[in-house]
């Protein structure tokens, strides 16, 4: 019984040996400083991805971050906050002048959003495909705002338009030390 009892005990330590006390979240060095623009290659691009208050208040955020994991595309950052409308200014600072924009403004500050970053392969257009039109009623059947929504403007999140403009986003709403660096086990299994 002695040896049975020892030769389980020994399965068990060169099982949990295998593991490492690590996690997947961080990067090989859990305090290296975040990854800059210059060491993602030309084709991997970190977006900024927004879900807007109806997204929030109608609980489909579950359903946008599956369909950027399932994508593939790595989570980098996330997290829930109110707006503020200085915020607001700045990142629509092209849009501050239109007429609508006290309206979209109102509709941003009304609940909550939730602020991610997602990185990968094209992240910036291929996100945008993964939205959809801006007028829901134009997006193909399958993309988030094809799925989700049918008015322009409850159209439930936000994501870049171009790499230049998901730098500035990221950085007006992240620190630079929200913004994780690391590599999730399936990236051998997605790209080549």
């Amino acid at each position: 019984m002695k040896s049975f009892v020892g030769l389980i005990l020994a399965a068990l330590t060169a099982s949990s040996l295998s593991f490492t006390a690590q996690s997947s979240f961080l990067s090989k060095n859990a305090l290296a400083a975040p990854r800059s623009d210059s060491q993602l290659s030309m084709a991997m691009e970190r977006t900024y991805i927004m879900v807007k208050p109806d997204g929030v208040q109608r609980g489909i955020v579950g359903n946008i971050i599956s369909r950027f994991e399932q994508k593939g595309y790595v989570m980098v950052a996330m997290k829930t906050r109110m707006a503020t409308p200085e915020l607001l200014d700045e990142h629509y600072c092209d849009l501050v002048e239109k007429p609508f924009f006290p309206k979209l403004r109102e509709y941003l500050l009304s609940g909550p959003v939730v602020s991610m970053c997602w990185e990968g392969k094209e992240a910036v257009s291929t996100g945008r495909k993964m939205l959809g039109a801006t007028n829901p009623l134009e997006s193909a059947p399958g993309t988030i705002r094809g799925d989700f929504c049918i008015e322009v403007g409850r159209n439930i999140c936000h994501g870049s338009d171009s790499v230049e403009n998901a730098n500035k986003e990221l950085a007006l709403w992240f620190e630079e030390s929200e913004l994780l660096d690391w590599e999730s086990h399936s990236h051998d299994w997605l790209y080549e």
